[in-house]
């Protein structure tokens, strides 16, 4: 079935999505084994169904790839394409078919709050939450992730954020720790996203469009495998109360460049200094060594005219550097 053909794709991109669809989730290695192909071959055709949004990478090292269900992933491209596509919305419906096979679908009496358990549910949920939000993704970054590590790479954040979707985001300072976060967190603030870290915050949640919301079964137990999806109800209503009063208490990451005063790097070393990262942190979220860390640091509170770093923060805030 060459069913990627009509939203661009060529057969090995095709294949290897069909190939993940059948194996849940695979390596590159794997991948190229059920295919019988050679691994890296598959590689850029693994990474351009990543930026379309209809593969998801849930690790790094090494890296593991799932596929998005279909009939969620796939229904952005055909919105564009709607004329020429026509055949493939019933290929879309049949592969959506035989994943849910069994299971029940969602309908008029539809619950208001469902127990995803387990990781694939988990990950669907979280891509078709994204995929169907039209205005806006706003979300709490904070421990424990999937797999136990740190969060995954949000290709598809990427996708939606040049599909003119907004994102905010509050990032737990302990999410911060992990050199892949601050890296998917710049990728992410460059692409458009608006940022901002709030030290020992533990609410994790995303809610697409203030009417869909997810978040962990437990704060207090918190399980990786298992999440509450809210339907449109006053429990989102609340979930978004608390997400505007983390908001306005969070330091902002400001990495755009300035006309006058402080360069962007400035402000964004000035930004996670106040949001009370360490120099090491800070050294990772630059790309710079702790050694130049806080010389620069050094720099700006003689600049600013103070002694500490805590009224180095609190005089950037005052001329709005941060």
């Amino acid at each position: 079935m060459f069913l990627l053909e009509p939203v661009g794709f060529g057969r090995t991109e095709n294949d290897a999505y069909l190939g993940l669809l059948d194996l849940k989730r695979a390596t590159a290695e794997e991948l190229g084994e059920h295919l019988g192909v050679p691994a890296a071959g598959l590689l850029p055709s693994l990474q351009r169904l990543l930026e379309a949004g209809l593969v998801q990478q849930l690790g790094f090292t090494p890296a593991v790839y799932a596929a998005v269900p279909p009939d969620e992933s796939l229904a952005a491209l055909i919105d564009h394409r709607r004329g020429e596509l026509a055949r493939m919305r019933s290929h879309v419906e049949e592969l959506a078919d035989r994943l849910r096979a069994g299971s029940r679908r969602a309908g008029r009496d539809q619950p208001v709050v469902e127990l995803l358990d387990g990781e694939d549910a988990v990950l669907a949920a979280v891509a078709r939450i994204q995929l169907q939000a039209r205005e806006e993704v706003i979300a709490v970054d904070a421990p424990p992730y999937i797999g136990g590590g740190p969060g995954n790479p949000n290709d598809l954040e990427l996708n939606r954020l040049a599909a003119g979707v907004a994102y905010r985001c509050v990032y737990s300072r302990e999410a911060l720790d992990s050199p892949e976060t601050l890296e998917a967190m710049r990728r992410c603030t460059e692409a458009g996203e608006q940022a901002r870290i709030l030290p020992g915050v533990t609410l994790k949640m995303v809610v697409a469009d203030r009417s869909t919301a997810m978040l962990p079964v437990s704060y207090t137990e918190p399980d990786p495998g298992m999440r509450l999806l809210v339907h449109g109800s006053a429990l989102v209503d609340v979930l978004v109360c608390c997400f505007e009063q983390l908001w306005a208490r969070a330091t902002p990451v400001d990495a755009r460049q300035a006309e006058c005063g402080p360069t962007g790097r400035d402000r964004e070393l000035l930004s996670l200094l106040a949001s009370g990262l360490k120099d090491r942190t800070i050294a990772r979220a630059l790309g710079v060594t702790e050694r130049t860390v806080g010389r620069r640091l050094t720099e700006l509170m003689a600049e600013l005219g103070v002694e500490t770093r805590f009224q180095a923060g609190v005089q950037a805030a005052r001329r709005g550097w941060i």
